[in-house]
């Protein structure tokens, strides 16, 4: 069996190593002419975790991200809604990461070219379009620089990890439209910082119309480690403005963010420092689409972001993604059949994803202090008097249990 792969993202790289490791043949396809260290940084969680220590990926994890140890949810003024231990210090057997996207990408990409071969990952190639018969299926990709140039590739499954605007989910949804946007655009940054609190601690303050996200995503070094942030506010109404444009490298500018920066308050940080000190500042909308009916079609499937884009709360869009490819690995190497494979592979994990769709646009579990806010929105003196223990539980345990991730212990 041949698989082919369009998409070099998380998702599509991790299907490569998993279908290698049980002895699939896998081909990957990637519209970008290189493979780069994009974006800023993601957290993956303890039960996708797993998956990449069991490709023996843990040691490469440690080395380039961050375990972390502790996350706070407050208020914009700083005032603690809840506080939790995470990964190991949770009781998982495996660790959460908070970590640079693009490190984890590229980490990735190095171990599918070491047990692949150079030629696993042919890259500056998008995916026009694919036909299928009763034996395989032949996927049509254009040269990405001048779309003239093309290259056909033919295998028995085709799967399309290309992302929110995944050619494969528009063949098969053509009416679908663009992604739902809410009006929230997210502005990214990163810079050296000193180390603040115990150096593995994320805080994240805010409800879903107006969010600070701050932790580190590296290892510390001479007292300074790379220092995360996003800010998230609803600037439009989606329901009448088009989002602006989604690129991982579209930049915005300090006078554009700084004010909204300044809304917030976590303490033992300089918020305003922090921003002012980031080299770049990076602008993205906050959007996802509906759940899909199907995401299989014949011997062509979805996965990741392509099948199921989510909001980034609850840290768990990369984590969703590298499900998806355990899942898709294992039913491909057990079934009779590929269209048995993909069957299965969607009825696993098809309405657990959606279930995490649904849940990330009302808040997830940041929907605590979403329910803070409303109910306190001057501040409070006693947290449990405005929302108790037992409540303020339900909201965070519940949504780690639907996900998929809660602690043992």
């Amino acid at each position: 069996m041949t698989v082919l792969i369009a998409g070099a993202g998380i998702g599509g790289l991790t299907t490569a190593l998993m279908l290698h490791q049980r002895g699939i043949k896998t081909q990957v396809f990637e519209q970008a002419a290189h493979v780069r260290e994009v974006g800023v940084g993601i957290n993956t969680l303890p039960h996708s975790i797993a998956e990449l220590a069991e490709l023996g990926l843990l040691d490469r994890l440690d080395k380039v991200g961050l375990r972390t140890r502790e996350l706070r949810y407050l208020t914009r003024t700083g005032q603690e809604v809840w506080r939790e231990l995470r990964g190991t210090h949770a009781g998982h057997e495996h660790p959460q990461f908070s970590i640079h996207r693009g490190r984890l990408q590229k980490l990735l990409f190095d171990a599918v070219v070491e047990r692949l071969g150079i030629d696993a990952v042919k890259t500056g190639l998008c995916l026009a379009g694919f036909v299928q018969d009763e034996a395989g299926v032949s996927a049509h990709f254009t040269d990405s620089s001048d779309g003239c140039s093309s290259h056909t590739a033919r295998g028995e499954v085709l799967v399309c990890a290309d992302g929110i605007h995944s050619v494969g989910r528009r063949r098969f949804y053509p009416d679908e439209g663009p992604p739902s946007w809410q009006g929230v655009v997210m502005w990214r940054g990163a810079v050296e910082w000193p180390v603040w609190e115990d150096g593995e601690t994320m805080a994240i303050a805010g409800g879903l119309s107006g969010k600070l996200v701050l932790y580190p995503i590296a290892p510390i070094e001479n007292g300074k480690q790379l220092m995360n942030w996003v800010v998230n506010v609803r600037l439009a109404d989606g329901s009448v403005s088009p989002p602006p444009p989604e690129s991982w490298s579209r930049m915005a500018s300090l006078a554009k963010v700084l004010p909204y920066a300044k809304r917030f308050h976590v303490p033992g940080i300089d918020l305003d420092a922090l921003v002012r000190a980031s080299p770049a500042i990076f602008e993205y909308p906050m959007a996802d689409r509906d759940p899909l009916p199907r995401w299989t079609h014949g011997r062509v499937t979805l996965l990741g972001d392509a099948a199921h884009p989510m909001y980034p709360v609850g840290s768990n869009g990369s984590a969703q993604a590298i499900l998806d490819a355990r899942s898709l690995a294992d039913n491909l190497a057990r079934a009779e059949h590929p269209r048995e494979a993909l069957y299965r592979y969607e009825q696993e994990r098809l309405d657990k994803t959606s279930d995490v769709v649904r849940n990330n646009r009302v808040g997830g579990p940041e929907r605590v202090i979403d329910e803070v806010e409303k109910r306190a929105p001057a501040g409070f003196e006693d947290i449990d008097k405005v929302l108790s223990f037992d409540e303020r539980q339900a909201i965070v345990k519940g949504y780690a249990k639907m996900a998929g991730f809660a602690a043992k212990k």
